[in-house]
């Protein structure tokens, strides 16, 4: 077991980065709005992003090489798009993640500290951890995260489900107007996570196999995976029924404040459970929000510093470093000067992965079932027609929500 547990790792860190903003501000959301009724959509997205999310761990492990590699082998082009939309997205992402996990530090520790100052402080937190403890350190670290914030989240839905005495209704919903559509896009968008994701995924396995000195086999590689992928669908209902059974009865809405948001969401749980879990909602809801914190601010320099090295075929010694300085002082830009409402950065940050999606699945599809992948850890005839499947659904709804605007 202890054996098991060291070779487990990248599918951890997968789950600590999607266990975030999509959980518990937006499936929590889901359940205060519309009850139990967008459960469809959880699930269904699940399915549809698994193969191009599974497909980053298969590519490593198979090959030794991250799906930056693979990119590079269809042609520089392809790389080179990678970095673009990478570069228009991550500092909104950070900026999302990180607005969020200073809100909740601000109801947890006292407001004598403002969100902007927690802002500062989580970011340097983070960036001290990854640029002493390295890749080991965040492993470690990841495990012991997941597990808390599992324990907890498990252990808060239990006792509301304990102490509901509402009528629970599982009368599914589709969006009917504008607002309801933009909102399930945006939920679609970060469930369970962006799909270049699967790109960071590629790049932890490849980083687990210098630190462990051991090569991870694909049957490991994607057991490690579907562990992970299992924990973000689990804990996806727990937040949505956390909003269902707590929120949704009382007819009130959330705030696009940050602070705001999580003094509500911590309040609303201990109201609802007693003040004896407040300990415990506020552990659950720091440790989901940190290690999405954490683990971005990790992906996004080590992604770019690695298409950067392919791109210009040289090494470039310390462009992790500055990559993550570039990406902090971008998120501070961004948070300061141009977004500092939640709700408007988690929007925009949320739409933007939902329309890029496409580009990744149809990217990893072609690359997994190319002569660039070993015949043996090619897709089987049923995640082809799953991922065609997958692709359609991406581009149609993609289509749908531009002709909407």
């Amino acid at each position: 077991m202890k054996r098991f547990i060291q070779k487990l790792g990248p599918g951890l860190l997968f789950a600590g980065a999607a266990i975030g903003v999509s959980h518990l501000v937006q499936s929590t959301r889901a359940g205060a709005d519309f009850g139990f009724g967008f459960i469809w959509a959880l699930l269904l997205i699940h399915l549809v992003k698994y193969p191009f999310f599974q497909y980053g761990p298969r590519y490593a492990s198979a090959t030794g090489d991250s799906l930056l590699e693979g990119y590079q082998k269809l042609g520089k082009w392809v790389l080179i798009l990678y970095g673009l939309l990478t570069s228009l997205t991550m500092f909104t992402i950070q900026a999302a993640v990180t607005i969020v996990t200073a809100g909740i530090a601000t109801s947890l520790f006292g407001d004598f500290i403002s969100v902007k100052v927690w802002t500062v402080v989580i970011l340097s937190i983070c960036f001290i951890i990854l640029n002493i403890g390295k890749y080991h350190f965040l492993d470690v670290m990841m495990k012991i995260i997941i597990i808390t914030l599992t324990l907890t989240t498990l252990m808060a839905t239990a006792m509301a489900i304990y102490n509901s005495n509402e009528a629970v209704s599982f009368i599914q919903l589709l969006p009917k107007g504008s607002v309801e559509v933009t909102f399930l896009i945006a939920f679609m968008g970060w469930m369970p996570a962006p799909l270049d994701v699967s790109v960071w995924h590629s790049l932890w396995t490849t980083e687990k196999q210098k630190n462990s000195n051991e090569k991870q086999s694909p049957k490991t590689a994607l057991l490690d995976f579907n562990i992970g992928y299992l924990g973000t669908i689990i804990l996806g209902i727990s937040f949505i029924a956390l909003g269902a059974l707590i929120m949704y009865p009382t007819g009130q809405s959330f705030s696009n404040s940050a602070g705001m948001f999580s003094v509500q969401l911590i309040e609303m749980y201990t109201q609802s459970l007693g003040n004896w879990a407040y300990i415990i909602i506020g552990i659950a809801a720091f440790t989901t929000m940190f290690s999405t914190t954490l683990t971005t601010l990790d992906a996004s320099p080590r992604s770019m510093h690695k298409t950067t090295e392919l791109v210009f075929e040289k090494p470039f010694k310390n462009g992790y470093l500055i990559w993550s300085i570039v990406l902090i002082l971008g998120t501070l830009c961004i948070y300061f000067y141009f977004l500092s409402e939640m709700g408007k950065l988690i929007k925009v940050a949320t739409v933007l992965s939902f329309l890029t999606a496409p580009f990744y699945a149809l990217t990893n599809y072609i690359l997994i079932s190319s002569k660039h992948t070993p015949k043996d850890w090619q897709p089987s005839k049923f995640m082809h027609f799953i991922s065609c499947l997958g692709l359609l659904f991406l581009v149609g709804f993609s289509i749908w929500y531009l002709t909407i605007l």
